[in-house]
């Protein structure tokens, strides 16, 4: 039996080369596939492979001083979801060009935003009404399939552009109301809510293990519509049978959730388009000239 899980912890490595090392035997000896980010702030990873093999590297971890009471989120999938392992030192976890902005300590980050648990948002949702705005902090096109209601969506190809996304005057009408920052596991909240307080945001949330745990939470019954985006060959990951496709097709409009690489060989997009048009193309707004691919 195989299963995915996604973790992070903020907090200071000195020696991340040796770290890296470490990790990458560590994995090897597990037979783990997935990707680790090593940096001065601390470390990110996804993998996946034989449960067996996952709880052995989780007690690794917990033996660590540094890495000790993380919290993983389980998933369903595999090794196979993964093309190989990649362990690497970045100078940051995820690329917001910030990592001087960025402090941590032992406990984490210094000056984000205040953590909440799926239900605690319910709560300030319940006491504080429409004044609650939620904020995407991943990239836009995840959000096309997946997102909570009424979610204000940054205009992001990546995570280097929420810094000027944050400058823009519509976001500047935000920074006097309660704003939910959320990701996929959480991460990229722990950064942007720090940049959006420095930036005077004045009272900013996060969502405490991101979408993923509040989709154990509330599942498809709670504030979130549709499926969740992942990076890897899943694609998208849906909470329960109750998930809806909230996405459209590129070519013909349909309700869908089914991401395809653009078939022009010169772009790397991502395409939305339905299982019945992706038989016949798929291109991008770039290369939108459909061309049969089945006769």
């Amino acid at each position: 039996m195989e299963k995915i899980i996604l973790y992070y912890k903020f907090v200071p490595i000195e020696d991340t080369v040796t770290v890296m090392q470490w990790q990458r035997l560590l994995c090897e000896t597990h037979g783990l596939r997935g990707r680790i980010i090593v940096s001065k702030h601390g470390i990110n990873g996804t993998l996946g492979g034989p449960v067996e093999g996952l709880k052995a590297y989780k007690k690794a971890m917990n033996l660590h001083p540094k890495f000790k009471k993380i919290m993983y989120k389980w998933s369903e999938g595999g090794a196979s979801d993964f093309p190989r392992l990649s362990v690497k030192v970045r100078d940051e976890i995820v690329t917001f060009l910030a990592p001087d902005e960025l402090e941590v300590n032992q406990k984490g980050v210094i000056g984000g935003g205040k953590h909440l648990k799926p239900e605690q948002v319910h709560e300030l949702v319940k006491e504080r009404g429409e004044d609650v705005v939620f904020m995407d902090g991943r990239n836009a096109y995840e959000a096309k399939i997946g997102k909570f209601k009424n979610a204000v969506v940054p205009n992001t190809r990546t995570t280097r552009d929420f810094l000027e996304e944050l400058e823009k005057p519509e976001m500047k009408k935000l920074k006097d109301k309660p704003v939910v920052t959320y990701c996929t596991g959480g991460i990229r909240c722990e950064i942007l809510s720090t940049l959006m307080k420095k930036r005077g945001f004045k009272e900013v949330y996060q969502i405490d293990g991101g979408i993923a745990k509040y989709g154990e939470t509330y599942k498809d019954d709670g504030l979130w519509e549709g499926k969740m985006y992942v990076f890897d060959r899943r694609m998208n990951v849906a909470f329960s049978d109750k998930a809806k496709d909230i996405g459209e097709c590129s070519h013909c409009g349909a309700k869908t959730s089914n991401f395809i690489n653009c078939a022009n060989e010169s772009c790397n997009d991502l395409v939305l388009v339905c299982e019945k048009c992706a038989k016949k193309s798929h291109y991008c707004e770039k290369h939108s000239t459909p061309v049969a691919l089945t006769k």
